[in-house]
């Protein structure tokens, strides 16, 4: 029996368990940031980080594993609290919060942790099977 499936089974697993570790760190950084404001009276705030996602092709392998393109910034809108006596007030009182939504973080996070999961699973029962061969080989 050939060992490649499994070599391959635990590339593709060990891809997408590292490419969700990746998005788990973003995510806590998100969330650690949910109130960082601005140091400067009107400036910007924390900006929300994503994870992008690609598949490559890994040529050793023979077969496409998942890896995180990119790290980038969500350009969405940030939320303004009117609040004239804090240092990042604008003129007009205003202060720019992080435009982090707790729950979408949340969520994030959660399916960051199913997707890892489900490729430890993978991980482990590849290692079985390559147990099980071995323990067939010994004889």
């Amino acid at each position: 029996m050939s060992l490649d499936p499994l070599a391959t089974s635990f590339g593709i697993a060990a891809s997408g368990m590292k490419a969700q570790a990746t998005r788990l760190r973003v995510v806590a950084e998100n969330l650690a940031n949910a109130n960082s404001t601005s140091e400067t009276p009107g400036g910007d705030p924390y900006r929300r980080k994503t994870v992008v996602f690609a598949a490559a092709l890994d040529r050793a392998m023979g077969a496409e594993k998942v890896e995180v393109k990119r790290v980038g910034r969500d350009t969405g809108d940030f939320r303004l609290s009117y609040d004239p006596g804090h240092p990042a007030a604008n003129a007009d009182g205003y202060v720019k919060l992080p435009n982090v939504n707790s729950l979408v973080e949340a969520m994030d996070m959660r399916e960051a942790g199913r997707s890892y999961e489900a490729n430890l699973n993978l991980l482990q029962q590849a290692r079985g099977m390559l147990g099980r061969t071995i323990d067939m080989l010994r004889g």
